[in-house]
């Protein structure tokens, strides 16, 4: 049957719509309009956050979610938005010299993608167990953990003092639509928040007047209305190719540059990219009831051909959606063909120059409240890898040979090799996280982790007698 053949279904109330299946292409369309305000929010906030452009996202997103679904045949149905695990990264870049602008950034992406598609072919060839094996839970929890609570200085240091009362009460909204809002509404909690964001800057302007603070890119304070940029919409056209300059003027559309210190600061996103992908793979076949470990391999391997794409031409890192997984879970229809019209919606979208004005008019104190909970949200998924893996740290394998490289990793350590070369931060972290987790493992000694055990457990007695570990007793 030719891939872009589905079987049409008309489901009784309750039955699945599998990712080769569709409904009648009325009600596809309509699903897949709601898959582009699912990944909405997130896809354009973090090209905003990492100094690209938003509009050019928008349909990279389109055309790497085509890519993707062709490289899979169709079985893993996903949606491929931009990827908040370079985030960090890109932080780090901007900060190393003036030299180090958005080609380079795009550069040390691209190679990060190339690297998770060797990871995919590796995979798809020896199996989905190489990746629990050399990153099991404990270690990739550890780098997701340090990958979001290093980005804190961002919120910290640009976004929330542009305008902190329009960041705080944001945040603040954000977090009741994610947890208040019934089913679908919770869902697009980042695109709420814009929209509420926009609306209360709007309001301030009107009722307050400008502001006195330091934009982003900018070192002194000067006066601004909240939605200064707003002006250009008016300018913009309706239909055209993302074109004009970035912030640091290299132009929109781009070629890469490469810097061996950049390229070795996105490639722990490359681990947390293998974790997102694996758990993206097992969920949908959890919800389909299919086995999707052949395509394990491949869904990675996508996904990294799929970031080399976009970050090419000056687009940014892709990755499978939670949002669309959710999407899924509540309608449970799994039809990919739902996603190839989302796909071209995004592309669309993408070919709009007046959309991307609107987009990159999003005020600062906006994206400081939202990026304060998504930099949290993305540090807790660490924590809650190690939850639902059961995570033991009275274990001195997991206290103690994660612990030096959370620390590198978030308060930003370095190490210096002569003059000319610097690895710190998420890089130095990762590496130590893996290094010291993989030195020590299966070398616990007799009496080993009495320390940790203590520190976690304080009625441990030795293990004299304890249930837990081999004793009579219950803890």
């Amino acid at each position: 049957m030719s891939m872009f053949k589905w079987e049409v279904v008309d489901p009784a109330p309750g039955e699945s719509v599998l990712p080769l299946q569709r409904l009648p292409w009325g009600k596809t369309i309509g699903l897949g309009a709601q898959h582009v305000v699912a990944m909405f929010g997130a896809t354009f906030v973090f090209p905003l956050v990492m100094g690209l452009d938003a509009n050019l996202a928008i349909m990279f997103s389109g055309l790497c979610t085509i890519l993707f679904l062709l490289i899979v045949q169709n079985r893993v149905p996903s949606y491929l938005g931009t990827s908040a695990s370079f985030v960090a990264s890109v932080a780090a870049i901007r900060a190393l010299d003036e030299g180090n602008d958005s080609s380079y950034v795009t550069g040390a992406i691209l190679v990060g993608g190339l690297v998770l598609a060797a990871v995919g072919v590796l995979v798809h060839f020896a199996g989905a167990g190489l990746i629990h094996k050399i990153l099991p839970p404990a270690v990739t929890g550890a780098v997701v953990m340090l990958i979001g609570f290093n980005l804190a200085p961002v919120v910290a240091g640009i976004y929330w003092p542009q305008d902190q009362w329009i960041a705080l009460l944001t945040a603040a909204f954000m977090v009741f639509a994610a947890v208040a809002l019934p089913g679908f509404w919770s869902r697009i909690a980042v695109f709420l928040a814009l929209v509420f964001g926009y609306v209360l800057s709007w309001v301030f302007d009107l009722v307050f007047g400008p502001i006195t603070s330091v934009l982003g890119g900018a070192t002194e304070a000067t006066e601004h209305d909240r939605l200064f940029a707003i002006s250009n919409v008016g300018d913009a056209a309706w239909f055209g190719l993302p074109s004009g300059t970035l912030a640091d003027g290299v132009s929109v559309v781009h070629g890469p540059s490469f810097s061996l210190t950049a390229i070795l600061l996105v490639l722990p996103g490359v681990i947390a990219l293998v974790a997102e992908n694996t758990g993206h793979v097992k969920a949908v076949a959890e919800m389909t009831g299919e086995d999707l470990d052949p395509y394990m391999g491949r869904a990675i391997g996508a996904d990294g051909i799929a970031t080399a794409f976009a970050s090419a031409f000056g687009g940014s890192p892709t990755t499978t959606y939670a949002e669309n997984i959710g999407v899924m879970g509540a309608t449970r229809v799994y039809s990919s063909a739902a996603y190839y019209v989302a796909a071209g919606v995004a592309i669309l979208l993408g070919l709009c120059p007046k959309f991307g004005a609107v987009v990159n008019a999003t005020p600062g104190g906006v994206l400081g409240g939202i990026t304060v909970v998504l930099y949290g949200m993305i540090g807790l998924v660490g924590a809650k890898i190690w939850v639902e893996n059961n995570i033991d740290f009275g274990n001195p394998v997991n206290m103690v040979g994660l612990s030096a490289g959370l620390i590198a990793g978030i308060g930003g350590v370095t190490l210096t090799f002569g003059d000319d070369f610097e690895l710190g931060g998420i890089a130095l972290g990762t590496i130590l996280v893996i290094v010291f987790f993989h030195m020590v493992k299966g070398r616990g000694g007799h009496g080993a982790g009495n320390v940790t055990r203590n520190l976690s457990h304080p009625d441990y007695d030795g293990g004299v007698d304890d249930a837990a570990s081999g004793g009579t007793a219950p803890r």
